[in-house]
């Protein structure tokens, strides 16, 4: 092992984090009830037919199955968001063994077995993830000799991607490795129309199908424990795939608008503004897509009818499945916006519906409403929701290329809907792309003009004079004996500290074990109080502890279901679990935006769209807070890599801020009320998330209504803060109404399990912290404990 391995393992070990040693997980495995069938059909929803003429395979076929993967099969990504002890994982060779349906060719299962276990798959180290496995070699004859007992070929292409490490430009990651195109090019030379399936979490480059006659091209992303299942499924035709495309698939790597600046160490430059993915493609760049946004292909056919509707933004469609199998169909509503003085993007995805299962010949109606405040552009000269005047034309159907025009609708005027405060806008010149006279242009976001110093001063809450300890529970308070402020005013200065941290460590011994730590009841002092802990728990593609849970598919997968209802019953399943394993609040869902398809950390998020984002972590929220435990919707904001990610800039204007990075949890927070949100590690716009004023209190408290509880993202980095020299670390986070800072201690190597003293070190002097700021972050976190604890 290097040293660096060493060194790695060593801090997870100290940690208490949840290795992939399988000692680190309980051997009992615990299957929830209903589970295994909701996560089957949710890996089959979402995997996104490319290209098809051969499939599905009929009962009997004899299937030739090449590439390591049909065994090493990626269920999940790594890092927090993957590493879940569940209870099983069906790889692609098992499910078809399973089906019944399909016999696959023993002999050449067995000679990939015999070498998987000679060379086996590297488990990694944190931030040393596997981006793949090297391929088994196999010669040209014997594949020859798998086509005599054989009749179908299907390869498996796998590539992970993880958390703290970024993909790269290389063989094995981004492209295919040399071993790889041999096995493409030997099999699709003794195979007529081979079926390519690729198990992966981020996209990679897919130009080389243009290379091989492929009969078919599945993208089964992971999904998760019941995901080989799932894709034998699809290959028999048991379960029809409906799922579309959440990002769009470029000619070449080079073609994506951020491939210029992704990756950066220390400032990221965000220069395509808001021509994200295909709002760039389709507006710039049409010629340089291989699969456009909402791509996907069926079993069968679908017709899209639009019904009358005297409301110009409401649109009835019935759906009619057309064809001679069962389906489900998602529907695309797109918007082309009049560009305006502000410029606009060609299309923007503006609502969407999923159809039930559908047998031949079966209608069904769906209603997409829209609201005059989803059409809107941000001006960020005048920070504010402008609905511009000219034509809206609407667009039906599937991808964004192919959706057919529907009705259009005028507005004579324009009109400011929504006038907000300048908030976040970038500190220095800062030149984007933009659209103007119809053709790429640049133009110079505007810069932060607010005296934020003032504005933080103007916002101060008042505080409670402190009382002493007055005998009061917060049981009290539940049940409306007393008044939240009287309660905290009983807090001492050091329960304020305590209360607006975890307590120090991950695996804490007040819960279950692997827990990611705790908040709330951290003291014993607390605890008299009637403040019991809250326990926490890494997500989102399932809960990670040393007890067996549900692995999900990831959330890439999930959201090319476009099937809220769908992920919302799966997360209310994740929710009875949480219930069972004794665990408050999952730190889920994973919403930042597909920006790059680089980033390693993708697979937790879930596209390139913000809207498709909000919508889809909406559901996964209600899911889970159905059951009376927490959702933590993450990272707030703008972390889109994973370079560097705990000291990067991510410098952008308001506009591409407001309708691209923050629409998503503005839908999500709107929606759905999470009680818990989870700032980013990175900077945006030059302040780092956990101390971000005008994100947190500005836009998130003020303008959405926010309610609930802010924690940090696991540590922090210590600064002073600029408008307030004597303020630093905990004092700087809570002035920025970041509540909770977790897992509690000053960094991962901090065991000292003492307060750092930063909190409470500028109390009572001039601009230091005041009561008030402290008493409103412990009652943001009581209102929390009232909300998922008994008491």
């Amino acid at each position: 092992m290097k040293i660096t391995e060493k060194i790695v393992n060593r801090v997870i070990q100290t940690l208490g984090v949840l290795a992939q040693d399988p000692s680190h997980h309980d051997p009992k495995k615990t299957v929830t009830p209903g589970m295994p069938e909701l996560l089957r059909h949710a890996a089959a929803q979402g995997a996104v037919l490319l290209e098809n003429s051969v499939l599905p395979f009929a009962p009997g076929t004899k299937v030739a199955l090449f590439g390591r993967c049909q065994k090493d099969w990626f269920c999940t990504g790594y890092g927090s968001g993957g590493d879940v002890n569940a209870p099983y994982k069906v790889d692609l060779l098992e499910g078809l063994r399973r089906c019944g349906a399909l016999e696959p060719d023993e002999a050449l299962a067995e000679k990939y077995g015999a070498w998987c276990e000679k060379y086996p798959a590297s488990p990694g180290a944190w931030g040393m993830w596997p981006r793949s496995h090297p391929e088994m070699p196999i010669s040209p004859e014997e594949i020859r000799e798998a086509a005599k007992r054989a009749d179908k070929a299907v390869i498996v292409i796998g590539r992970s991607s993880g958390e703290d490490r970024d993909q790269a430009l290389q063989k094995g990651s981004y492209y295919l490795t040399d071993e790889e195109r041999r096995l493409l090019k030997n099999v699709t030379e003794s195979f007529p129309y081979a079926v390519l399936i690729l198990n992966i979490g981020t996209l990679i480059d897919l130009s080389f199908l243009k290379e091989y006659p492929f009969g078919a091209v599945l993208i089964a992303w992971q999904g998760g424990m019941e995901s080989g299942n799932a894709v034998a499924d699809i290959l028999r035709g048991t379960e029809n795939p409906s799922g579309r495309l959440t990002d769009t698939v470029a000619l070449r790597y080079e073609d994506y608008p951020s491939s210029a600046t992704f990756g950066s160490r220390r400032r990221t430059e965000y220069k395509e503004d808001i021509y994200v993915g295909y709002r760039w493609f389709e507006t710039f760049a049409k010629d340089k897509v291989l699969y456009p946004f909402g791509h996907g292909l069926s079993y069968t056919t679908f017709s899209k009818e639009l019904l009358p509707e005297e409301a110009p933004l409401t649109f009835r469609v019935r759906v009619t499945n057309t064809g001679d199998r069962a389906g489900q169909e998602a529907v695309l509503l797109y918007v082309s916006k009049p560009a305006g003085d502000l410029g606009t993007p060609a299309r923007e995805l503006a609502s969407f519906g999923k159809t039930g299962l559908l047998a031949p010949g079966e209608s069904q109606e769906l209603t997409l409403t829209l609201t005059e405040r989803e059409l809107c552009a941000f001006d960020d000269g005048q920070s504010c929701w402008l609905l511009q005047a000219g034509t809206y034309r609407f667009f039906l159907g599937g991808n964004v290329r192919e959706a057919e025009e529907i009705r259009s609708w005028a507005v004579e005027e324009a009109r400011i809907l929504e006038q907000l405060r300048e908030a976040a806008a970038p500190g220095k010149p800062l030149k984007v792309y933009a659209l103007k006279d119809g053709a790429l242009s640049e133009r110079t976001a505007p810069q932060r003009t607010v005296d934020l110093k003032k504005r933080i001063l103007d916002a101060l809450p008042k505080g409670t004079f402190i009382t002493g300890d007055k005998g009061w529970k917060l049981k009290d308070v539940k049940e409306g004996r007393v008044s939240l402020d009287a309660f905290v005013a009983q807090l001492s200065l050091e329960e304020l500290e305590a209360i607006s941290r975890g307590a120090y460590i991950m695996g804490h011994p007040w819960g279950p074990k692997g827990n990611a730590g705790i908040f709330g009841g951290v003291t014993e002092s607390l605890k008299a109080k009637g403040i019991p802990p809250l326990v926490t728990t890494d997500g989102p593609s399932g809960i990670r502890l040393y007890a067996s849970c549900s692995l999900l598919p990831i959330g890439t997968l999930l959201a090319c279901t476009f099937d809220t209802a769908l992920v919302e019953r799966i997360y209310a399943k994740v929710g009875q679990e949480m219930v069972s394993r004794r665990t408050d609040v999952l730190l889920a869902p994973g919403m930042n935006i597909h920006r790059d398809p680089l980033c390693g950390r993708n697979f937790e998020y879930y596209s390139e769209d913000p809207l498709l984002t909000g919508k889809i972590a909406a559901a996964a929220v209600r899911g889970v807070q159905s059951m009376g435990v927490s959702a933590c919707p993450k990272h707030f904001a703008c972390n889109e890599q994973e370079t560097n990610r705990t000291h990067n800039d991510s410098v952008l204007s308001q506009r591409a801020l407001r309708e691209i990075y923050l629409r998503g949890f503005e839908i999500c927070v709107k929606e759905a009320a999470p009680k818990n949100l989870m700032t980013s590690y990175n900077k945006i716009n030059g302040v780092w998330g956990h101390y971000h004023f005008d994100l947190v209190q500005t836009v998130l408290r003020e303008e959405w209504g926010y309610r609930g509880n802010v924690i940090t993202d696991w540590w922090m980095r210590y600064a002073p803060s600029p408008e307030f020299p004597k303020l630093r670390g905990n004092a700087y986070r809570v002035r920025a109404r970041v509540d909770v800072l977790m897992p509690g201690a000053k960094s991962i190597f901090d065991r000292s399990k003492r307060p750092d003293g930063t909190l409470l070190e500028s109390f009572e002097k001039d601009d230091g912290i005041t009561l008030g700021e402290m008493q409103e972050a412990a009652k943001n976190v009581l209102r929390c404990v009232m909300d998922l604890k008994e008491l």
